[in-house]
């Protein structure tokens, strides 16, 4: 048995609809247990990010990093870090911002920057970019081109009923999928 756990923050609803995508696909694996934390209600599950084998962390990119709601909650962590409680655990990332780029990966780098710190073992997304030729579709996973986490763009004029695109949910399911069958590898119990 292997428990995943899920924080993100979401502004506007977009990055939820990825953390959703997420848990999908984690709970798509056979003998896992999936745990969804809003960044701002994390304390309150504390205990679940402790037996947690792996945690992946969701934010906007707001501005090149990011939220700050996110950030506040990865300064939170300064008494967890300091005992290293999740060091050892299994680490990935996604984010989600309005334009193509939108200066994503910097979100990415910082999650796993913030995940090493830790002391956890970071999980790349794991599949190679499939819309970079012109024979290209603009309709497949990881129509982005990350590897560091799984990437998604919302147009700014669309809900989270339409945005992101099914595209990107799906890469979002396999980057969870991916988590998931990592951390049944490696959880003892």
């Amino acid at each position: 048995m292997a428990n995943v756990a899920i924080v993100y923050h979401s502004g506007f609803g977009h990055t939820a609809v990825q953390a959703d995508s997420v848990a999908t696909g984690a709970r798509s694996v056979p003998g896992t247990t999936v745990t969804l934390i809003k960044a701002e209600e994390w304390e309150a599950h504390a205990e679940a990010l402790d037996a947690a084998d792996a945690i992946i962390f969701g934010a906007p990119t707001y501005m090149g990093s990011v939220s700050a709601q996110f950030k506040t909650f990865m300064d939170a962590t300064g008494k967890i870090w300091y005992t290293q409680k999740w060091k050892d655990k299994l680490a990935a990332g996604f984010t989600n911002s309005a334009s193509q780029s939108g200066d994503k990966l910097n979100s990415l780098i910082q999650l796993a920057i913030f995940g090493a710190q830790h002391g956890m073992i970071w999980v790349s997304l794991g599949e190679l970019p499939q819309n970079n030729s012109s024979q290209s579709n603009p309709d497949t996973v990881n129509r982005l081109g990350s590897f560091l986490g799984a990437m998604a763009q919302s147009n700014n004029d669309q809900g989270p009923d339409l945005a992101p695109p099914p595209a990107d949910r799906k890469t979002a399911e396999i980057l969870g999928a991916r988590v998931a069958t990592l951390a049944l590898r490696v959880a003892v119990r």
